[in-house]
Parts: C-alpha cells; sequence; structure tokens
C-alpha cells in the first residue's frame, strides 16, 4: 500500500506538472489530483521539489530499463553499440515528449538538468561499460580505458539529445535515422583510416 501510494502520488504529479507546469503546480493541486490529503503527501515527500525530483528518478528508471536490456541481449556487441545508441535516443525522446511542459521548465534550470543527468550518466556509462568489456573480452573492440571511453561516448549522446529531439540537424541533411547512423559508425569504426599505420 506505501510503495503504490507513492507511486500514484508521483504519477499524479508527473502528469500535473507536464499539463501545468512545475510551477504552476501547487501541493493542493496535487491532493486533490490523487484524492488525498496534503498530510498523506508529507508522509512520503518534503516538498514539491522533492516530488519533482522523484518524477526524474522514476523517468530515468524507464530508460535505464531499456538500457539494461540491451546489455543483456544474446547478440555481438557491435549489434548492442547500434541499439544503444538508438534506444537512447528515442526512448529520451518519448520521456521528454511525454513530459509537456515539464520539459520547458526541467531544461530552463541547469542545476536541475546536472542534477538529474549525474546519476544517470553514471549508470548509462557503466550500462556501456559493459558492452564495451564485452568486446573487449571477444576481441572485437581495442580500448585502452573502458570506464573512459564509456563516459565520453554517453556524453557525446548526450550532448545530441536536443538536437535528436528537435529534429534540428535535418537542415544539414541528417534526419534522426541519419544522425544515429552516423554516430554509430563513429563509435565503432573511429577516424583513423586502417592503411595508417602509426
Amino acid at each position: 500500500m506505501v510503495i503504490k501510494t507513492r507511486d500514484r502520488l508521483i504519477e499524479v504529479s508527473r502528469q500535473l506538472f507536464a499539463r501545468k507546469g512545475v510551477e504552476n503546480t501547487t501541493m493542493n493541486d496535487i491532493a486533490s489530483a490523487s484524492d488525498k490529503g496534503r498530510r498523506t503527501i508529507y508522509t512520503y515527500f518534503k516538498n514539491k521539489r522533492d516530488i519533482f525530483n522523484a518524477v526524474i528518478e522514476q523517468e530515468s528508471a524507464k530508460l535505464l530499463v531499456e538500457l539494461e536490456g540491451i546489455a543483456d541481449r544474446d547478440c555481438s556487441p557491435l549489434e548492442k553499440i547500434e541499439a544503444f545508441i538508438g534506444v537512447r535516443f528515442e526512448t529520451m525522446s518519448e520521456i521528454v515528449s511525454r513530459n509537456g511542459s515539464l520539459r520547458a521548465g526541467f531544461f530552463r534550470d541547469v542545476r536541475k538538468v546536472e542534477r538529474a543527468r549525474k546519476y544517470i550518466c553514471r549508470r548509462e556509462s557503466e550500462i556501456l561499460g559493459d558492452i564495451l568489456r564485452q568486446g573487449v573480452d571477444e576481441g572485437v573492440f581495442s580500448i585502452e580505458s573502458v570506464s573512459q571511453t564509456a563516459v565520453i561516448i554517453v556524453h557525446a549522446i548526450h550532448g545530441l539529445d536536443v538536437p535528436y529531439m528537435r529534429d534540428s540537424l535535418q537542415e544539414l541533411g541528417l534526419d534522426k535515422d541519419l544522425v544515429v547512423q552516423r554516430l554509430t559508425h563513429l563509435v565503432l569504426n573511429g577516424l583513423r583510416s586502417r592503411r595508417i599505420i602509426s
């Protein structure tokens, strides 16, 4: 019952934040929409910021479940990298899209973005690191530092989140599919010609 009540409060709050924006949603709105009293809300959350953080954590967990599923697939590390990049972009786009005006308020507050991204970035890097390590173990990848490489790739993906979601690279001839394709090629093949020996 405790978990169900908390989850219900988070989902009701997410919907309100998406529709009205975080700033325009009050604790009374959440209480009314969830059919719970304010006292019940304060049993689970200190304040609206605490609820907002729980919403972000729950939404982030959906992405991590998708990525963990890719790492657990019975396929080559090459296929996993391609799936990781494509699913990462699409799932994040769906999460942002589903959360309506939450998106605008969330991206305006850089500190909120950084707090939310810090945890998710660490987990994404660990999941990607497992895939890269599998590739090294199978002799498919030659990587000096798996953990550092995973962090760099994840941050590169994060840097493309907004252009991907807005499809703003299309004017440069890069639709969403091509962004995933080019980034995957870059990650898997690098820039160095195979004919150059250093």
